[in-house]
């Protein structure tokens, strides 16, 4: 290794306390992160830092009680956090799985806290090599929790050697080289690995099989989201009218990390063009400048809607059409901009490509009868 060595690092994350373990073989590696927090530190005003720490740490629920939504799976989870405690075991393994921004990391924060024990969080992509992963395992201590985020990402490697320890808590390893090969059992202690992905299908299936919690988190009502925008305006001292938290649940696509990013938006638009107090019509007025419709559909996903109906008669129309059309990634079109208009009616996926439902006609003001007709080629 020419001098070098193999070292774990445990550093705190901002996010619920949790640790996070950052892999590294070089020496310097400490030394070039502390000149670097100097400099951030030296250009970053004091009142700067609070309010950060305040809207990125405080954010996030700590407990059960107050992680607002999914109420199904908290019942689950709660049952199956007191039977392990009784048990004076870790927990078993989880997998949570759905869209992006429903909270899938602040409940593994919230499982930590209730199993009161430390977390380390990394993410699938950061673990390319197999000592990295190595490295994380053995430097787990017992009943700690190991969160892996994107972990449809693992690649395949660094995936079997976690079979063993999923299911064994033990590392196969190998030493020497032709002959002299020798097989290696390690003893790693009890832990409770959570997995969380976008893309439940994208995982394998022994991977998949080794968890023995898998739920999928569910998007959000407006009148659970409207509890959100109150329990995070409370937290940054933002004052918040009843209405005025609903309007921006309502635009808020029914993604808690969507609605938090509009408070602060709004939040802004009530500071600087009024006194800072955010009601229905202030709420209104923000997110009409953000060109964000009372469904939440933005400027991107009205023009993809708008493009289908008017240039192609409706739809249906390919992917690759559309995104060569409206300029955009066909990555974009299917990850961003689908999902939504997906689940709330407005397009369709067919075998012939994608094509707009009448609910998204009459939504955007068009004739339903006079489009239905050119939808299915009739005169």
């Amino acid at each position: 290794m020419g001098g070098r060595f193999y070292q774990a690092y445990n550093l705190t994350s901002r996010n619920d306390g949790a640790q996070m373990a950052i892999i590294s073989d070089d020496d310097e590696f400490k030394n070039i992160c502390s000149e670097k927090c100097v400099e951030k530190s030296l250009d970053t005003k004091p009142e700067a830092i609070a309010y950060d720490k305040s809207f990125e740490n405080n954010i996030r629920p700590k407990t059960f009680d107050s992680y607002i939504g999914q109420s199904g799976l908290k019942e689950t989870l709660q049952i199956s956090i007191e039977a392990a405690k009784r048990r004076e075991l870790p927990l078993d393994h989880l997998l949570f799985y759905g869209p992006p921004g429903l909270g899938k990391t602040t409940l593994a924060g919230v499982i930590s806290t209730q199993m009161d024990v430390p977390i380390k969080i990394t993410s699938a992509p950061a673990l390319e090599r197999p000592r990295d992963i190595i490295g994380i395992l053995m430097s787990l201590k017992g009943g700690e929790i190991l969160f892996i985020d994107e972990i449809h990402r693992l690649n395949k490697v660094a995936e079997e050697i976690l079979y063993p320890a999923m299911e064994d808590f033990f590392l196969d390893m190998t030493t020497g080289k032709g002959q002299s090969v020798k097989t290696l059992r390690i003893p790693v202690p009890k832990f409770t690995l959570i997995g969380a992905t976008t893309k439940a299908g994208a995982l394998s299936g022994p991977l998949r099989d080794r968890f023995g919690i898998i739920h999928r988190l569910e998007f959000y009502s407006t009148e659970e989201l409207t509890q959100v925008v109150k329990r995070t305006a409370s937290i940054l001292e933002l004052e918040i009218t009843e209405k005025g938290a609903y309007a921006i649940a309502r635009r808020s696509r029914g993604t808690p990390r969507i609605a938090n990013r509009l408070v602060k938006r709004v939040s802004d638009y009530a500071l600087v063009k009024h006194d800072g107090a955010i009601t229905e019509e202030i709420a209104n007025k923000a997110l009409d400048i953000l060109k964000i419709d009372d469904s939440g559909l933005d400027n991107t996903d009205r023009c993809l809607l708008r493009l289908i109906i008017e240039k192609y008669d409706g739809g249906p129309v390919g992917i690759e059409t559309l995104a060569a059309a409206l300029g955009e990634d066909v990555r974009t079109i299917e990850d961003v901009c689908e999902p939504y208009l997906m689940q709330a009616g407005f397009l369709q996926r067919t075998p012939r490509g994608r094509k707009v439902s009448p609910e998204a006609l009459r939504y955007l003001g068009y004739k339903v009868d006079t489009a239905q007709k050119s939808l299915f080629g009739e005169e």
